[in-house]
């Protein structure tokens, strides 16, 4: 039976990467994104009103979601600490821990209804090593991570897990293009984010439920 699965944040290239990995395995794929993107249903996850309904949508029309991949982004930073601008706080709390808050609220029944459930947030490795000119991009990580952690611990009785997975950056094929002389030391293919995300059903639910996988060894 093929699975169901939320690709919050569908419309970037991780979003495509992990929407055409879960596509090729037979799933069943639903993509948000808040841009309206081809192929992508159009959710602001800042409006909970909007990702309730998204739950009642996905509820009505396959009666269960089996695997939810938080892949919403964004980075502000400054040079300096005291160069820190708190407005860039405010929007990298909303983008990387608001939006996740909802999401978990909404669909927490949904997936710990089903046998064999995968969540994760995609993390870096800034939230356990932040720097002086990373403050708020570096807070808002580490927040999402503690969030992540506490729905692990609300999933601990059911068949479903949380899990973070961890990188130094992203990469795809056209940064590649518009920097070839780059080599992108240490950043994440994010083909292979979309494999770790789908390797998570490779192992039990015990030991996916509260992981925080770290793929930065594993970089370009």
């Amino acid at each position: 039976m093929s699975r169901v699965i939320l690709v919050l944040g569908a419309g970037g290239p991780a979003g495509r990467a992990v929407v055409k990995r879960f596509t090729d395995l037979g799933d069943t794929v639903i993509g948000v994104d808040r841009s309206g993107a081809e192929g992508c249903l159009k959710v602001d996850l800042l409006d909970l009103a909007q990702v309730r309904d998204l739950e009642a949508r996905i509820r009505a029309e396959h009666g269960r979601v089996d695997g939810i991949f938080h892949l919403v982004g964004g980075w502000r930073g400054a040079k300096t600490f005291a160069e820190t601008r708190l407005d860039d706080w405010a929007d990298l709390s909303d983008l990387l821990v608001r939006t996740l808050q909802h999401v978990t609220l909404a669909f927490e029944p949904l997936l710990k209804a089903g046998d064999d459930g995968r969540f994760a947030i995609v993390s870096a490795k800034a939230a356990e090593a932040p720097t002086q000119g990373n403050a708020c991009y570096a807070a808002a990580k580490a927040a999402a991570e503690a969030w992540t952690l506490a729905f692990a611990d609300a999933l601990k009785s059911s068949g479903a897990a949380a899990s973070i997975v961890v990188v130094t950056a992203l990469v795809h094929d056209a940064m590649r293009q518009a920097a070839p002389e780059k080599p992108f030391r240490g950043f994440t293919d994010v083909a292979d984010l979309a494999d770790a995300l789908a390797g998570l059903w490779d192992l039990p639910v015990t030991e996916a439920n509260g992981l925080r996988l770290d793929l930065t060894a594993h970089g370009n």
